[in-house]
């Protein structure tokens, strides 16, 4: 999917929802309730976040009668994109150097962890068409 920096951004409840839904990949919104966890959250609450997501470009539903089966149309890869892409203008003035520095200086990212990402680099269909 090539329209992940149009992708508006989640609140937390409907990010919480998204991350349910791409784990099922296709599910009803009983079965959401089911994997939140909490038996007494209203099918009436979850509903209407999934409608939100539906209004968003995130999901999309099959329906049975008056049974919906919801799937996502973004993929989680996507959004994850998304959210590094606008992380790195937000702060990082677009650079993905100065985003990989601060991982380093602030100790978020080690030595082997800095190498893999290096070699990931040098292996990427990108960078062998230099």
């Amino acid at each position: 999917m090539k329209r992940n920096t149009s992708l508006p951004t989640l609140t937390k409840a409907e990010e919480e929802v998204m991350h349910i839904i791409w784990r099922l990949d296709r599910c009803m919104v009983k079965d959401i309730i089911e994997q939140l966890g909490d038996p007494d959250m209203p099918h009436s609450t979850i509903s209407s976040v999934v409608r939100i997501l539906e209004k968003k470009g995130f999901v999309d539903h099959k329906a049975y009668g008056k049974t919906y089966e919801y799937f996502p149309i973004v993929t989680k890869e996507d959004y994850a994109q998304h959210g590094v892409k606008s992380l790195m203008e937000k702060y990082f003035s677009g650079s993905p150097k100065k985003l990989v520095s601060f991982l380093v200086q602030s100790e978020n990212i080690n030595l082997k962890d800095l190498n893999d990402l290096l070699k990931t680099i040098k292996d990427s269909p990108d960078s062998k068409k230099k």
